[in-house]
């Protein structure tokens, strides 16, 4: 039979609360694991578990707590004890009481005989928690040393650049929205396709670049200058990623693949039609070609 909760201390009656609830909840997870449907189940007990534990730790440091609160008076009588006070066990309790002489090391108000412009030196230790901290580093020092370079079970820098760089390349899409891989069409050269392209062209390229491909705010797209390349692949990105340090905005999600191929392809039919009050050439100059060779 167990015992009512309004008789035990309470702080062993909270432990008992919590832990119980932690016991409904372990009964209920499959249940509501059955429900979701779409979670994994060992990563949810593996949360349940992690969080179970971490409550755990919390009321049992909770209890030393308290404890400790408890019995301050009498921890401090045993701190006081000459057997106990000097002891590297008694500066511990000490932490408990309020006493960091363990960390903070103790200050002797003692002066050496040394004396530099008026200004004088105590004879003082560096404080225990710098000196445990230095000797901290040591060890890591030589277990870092030993690890990487003596055994050589870890990877260096070097070895670690290479990996990430190969995880990244295998994280790069592969398909035509990656921006970094060129597309392998071909100029589209049917009435039908150029016509579209040509309103297309009108509707959303001509404010910038003019309704002949002069060339306005953007540039000349009817010479045989490009900024960047003039081949169908290269002006179909261009025109699908955008550049936006120019100003040139990106047209994909606007445009279907398609229709970016037909205003490339249209683009490319004015090449060399010389239409009034072009602008002047930018970028680089690439050798001409028909549409109906590309």
């Amino acid at each position: 039979m167990l015992t009512p909760l309004k008789n035990r201390p309470w702080p062993l009656a909270l432990a008992a609360l919590l832990l119980s609830g932690s016991a409904v909840m372990a009964q209920e997870a499959p249940a509501a694991t059955a429900k979701t449907g779409g979670f994994d189940t060992q990563l949810l007990l593996f949360w349940f578990l992690l969080s179970t534990l971490v409550l755990v730790l919390l009321v049992f440091v909770l209890v030393i707590a308290l404890l400790v609160v408890k019995m301050k008076p009498l921890l401090r009588k045993v701190y006081e004890l000459p057997t106990v006070h000097n002891t590297w066990s008694g500066q511990v309790l000490g932490l408990l009481i309020g006493d960091a002489r363990l960390v903070r090391g103790e200050v002797k108000d003692e002066l050496l005989d040394h004396d530099y412009d008026g200004i004088h030196e105590f004879d003082n230790d560096l404080p225990p928690w710098w000196k445990y901290g230095f000797y901290l580093t040591i060890v890591f020092a030589l277990v870092y040393v030993g690890y990487y370079h003596v055994l050589q079970s870890g990877p260096l820098q070097g070895a670690e650049y290479e990996y990430e760089m190969a995880q990244a390349a295998l994280m790069v899409s592969p398909d035509a929205d990656d921006p970094n891989k060129l597309t392998t069409y071909q100029v589209l050269t049917t009435p039908a396709d150029l016509s579209s392209g040509k309103t297309l062209y009108a509707t959303n390229c001509a404010p910038c670049h003019g309704g002949a491909a002069e060339g306005k705010v953007g540039p000349n797209l009817t010479d045989e200058y490009w900024l960047h390349g003039g081949e169908v692949n290269h002006v179909y990105k261009t025109i699908k990623f955008g550049v936006t340090s120019k100003g040139m905005v990106a047209w994909k999600g606007k445009l279907s693949g398609k229709q970016i191929l037909q205003v490339s392809s249209y683009i490319l039919s004015l090449q060399g039609s010389k239409p009034a009050n072009a602008k002047e050439p930018q970028g680089e100059k690439e050798a001409a070609k028909s549409v109906a060779s590309r």
